[in-house]
C-alpha cells in the first residue's frame, strides 16, 4: 500500500474553513426553493469538494477498499482531480487549484507506474492543466517521455479482454484501450499533449486508438459501449444487453473532455461531435423516473437503485451540450434538471456524496453509504456545468 505525505496544513485550512457548517446550512436552506440557483450550486459543490479533500488521507469510508484507492497517481484520484480542476475554474474557486498544485508537486508531475495502461495516463490531464497556465516544461516532461515510449512500441495486439496476464499491465489487451473506461482516462491526455506541444503525433495516436476501441466495443444499434469483450454477447436475466452506467459515463464524459479542448475548426471535431450527439440521444431517453440512470442502462426495475457516479457523468455531458447549444433545451433541459436535482439530493449533511457504486467493471450493488473519489469527480463536473448554466457563464 502506498504511503503519502499530508498536504500542507495551510492548504487544508484554505480549502476547508472558508465557510462554517452553519453558514453552509443557512445558504442551502436559503436556496432550497430553487436548486438551480447559482449560489446554491456553488455551496453544494464546495461542500462535496471540501468533504472529499478533508478525507484524502482517510479512505476508511470506502467499502472493500483496494490498494489502488490509495494511489495518488491512479485513476481513482485522477478522476477526482479532473472534476476538481474544472470546479476550480469557476469564479472564486481558486483555492482548489492550490490543493491540486500541491498534489501535483507531491506526485513529482509523474504519471502512474504502468507505461501502457490507460488508467495511469489520467493524472496527466492535471499536469497539462497547470502547464497550460504557465509553460513550465517539468510539468509534462514525464508525460512526454512515457508517451514517446508508447509511440515507439506502437502496440497492435487484439482487443479481446482475455488471455495472458502481464505484470505491470494487466490483461495483455490492456497494452491498448480494450475496456471502455479507458476512453475517459487516456485520450484527452494524448489530445491535450499535442495541443500543448504542437506535436501532432500524440493526437494522431489517441484518435486512432479511440476509434479502434469504439469500433470494437460500441453497439451500433444504441451508440452505447460494452464495458469490454466479455459483455459483447452477454444478456441479463431479462434478455437485455448489459451496458454499465459508469462505463458509458466514462466514455461520454471522455468525449466531452476531448471536445472541450479541441479548437472549433479542428478537423477531428466533427467526428467526436457526431459520437457525442448519438450518445446524447440514447442517454437522455434512458433516465429513470428517480432522475438518475440505472446501473445497467437497459436493465429493468431490479436495477433501479440510485447510482450517482454514472448519473453524474450523464448529467455533466448533457448539461455541457445545453450550455454550448448542441442540444435543444426543450428536449434535454428537463432531463438535466431532473438529473441534477437527484444528484444534489444524494449529498449528505456533511458533504459526503452517497450512492456511488464501488470500483468494478459491471452493474453491481450500491448503497446510500457508498462513496468514492471518482464519484465526487463526476459530481463536480456536473456541478460546474450546472453553475455555468445558472450564472450565464457558458
Amino acid at each position: 500500500m502506498y504511503r503519502y505525505k499530508q498536504l500542507n496544513s495551510w492548504l487544508l485550512t484554505l480549502a476547508f474553513c472558508t465557510m462554517s457548517m452553519g453558514a453552509v446550512a443557512d445558504a442551502l436552506a436559503k436556496h432550497a426553493e430553487n436548486s438551480f440557483d447559482a449560489d446554491a450550486i456553488s455551496v453544494i459543490g464546495d461542500r462535496v469538494a471540501d468533504w472529499q479533500i478533508a478525507n484524502l488521507n482517510d479512505l476508511s469510508y470506502i467499502r472493500n477498499p483496494r490498494s489502488g484507492d490509495f494511489d495518488r497517481r491512479g485513476w481513482q484520484h485522477g478522476a477526482l482531480y479532473v472534476g476538481l480542476m474544472n470546479w476550480a475554474g469557476l469564479p472564486g474557486k481558486e483555492k482548489y487549484d492550490e490543493v491540486l498544485r500541491q498534489i501535483s508537486e507531491e506526485n513529482q508531475w509523474r504519471l502512474g507506474d504502468r507505461l501502457f495502461h490507460g488508467d495511469d495516463h489520467l493524472v496527466g490531464q492535471l499536469y497539462l492543466h497547470f502547464y497550460n497556465e504557465q509553460e513550465d516544461q517539468k510539468k509534462i516532461e514525464h508525460t512526454i517521455r512515457q508517451f514517446n515510449q508508447i509511440l515507439v512500441a506502437d502496440p497492435d495486439g487484439n482487443l479481446e479482454f482475455a488471455g495472458e496476464h502481464i505484470p505491470g499491465v494487466g490483461q495483455s489487451c490492456q497494452l491498448r484501450w480494450c475496456w471502455c473506461d479507458a476512453l475517459f482516462m487516456s485520450p484527452p491526455t494524448w489530445f491535450g499533449l499535442s495541443l500543448a506541444t504542437g506535436d501532432e503525433s500524440y493526437m494522431a495516436y489517441g484518435d486512432r486508438e479511440f476509434r479502434a476501441t469504439q469500433e470494437y466495443l460500441m453497439d451500433p444499434e444504441t451508440s452505447l459501449f460494452f464495458r469490454d469483450s466479455r459483455y459483447l454477447d452477454r444478456l441479463d436475466e431479462d434478455g437485455n444487453k448489459i451496458f454499465w452506467s459508469r462505463g458509458n459515463g466514462w466514455v461520454y464524459a471522455g468525449v466531452v473532455n476531448i471536445l472541450r479542448i479541441l479548437p472549433q475548426d479542428h478537423p477531428l471535431r466533427e467526428y467526436y461531435l457526431g459520437l457525442y450527439m448519438d450518445m446524447s440521444e440514447t442517454i437522455a431517453g434512458l433516465q429513470h423516473d428517480n432522475g438518475l440512470w440505472r446501473v445497467s442502462l437497459l436493465g429493468g426495475e431490479r436495477f433501479s437503485v440510485p447510482e450517482t457516479s454514472g448519473s453524474a457523468f450523464m448529467t455533466y455531458g448533457l448539461a455541457w451540450g445545453l450550455n454550448n447549444n448542441y442540444l435543444d433545451a426543450a428536449n434535454y433541459g428537463p432531463v438535466v434538471h431532473k438529473g441534477w436535482k437527484a444528484l444534489a439530493a444524494a449529498v449528505q449533511e456533511d458533504g459526503k456524496l452517497g450512492w456511488v457504486q464501488p470500483v468494478g467493471f459491471a452493474p453491481d450493488s450500491v448503497f446510500e453509504t457508498d462513496s468514492h473519489l471518482y464519484g465526487v469527480g463526476a459530481f463536480l463536473l456536473a456541478a460546474e456545468q450546472m453553475y455555468r448554466a445558472a450564472a450565464g457563464s457558458h
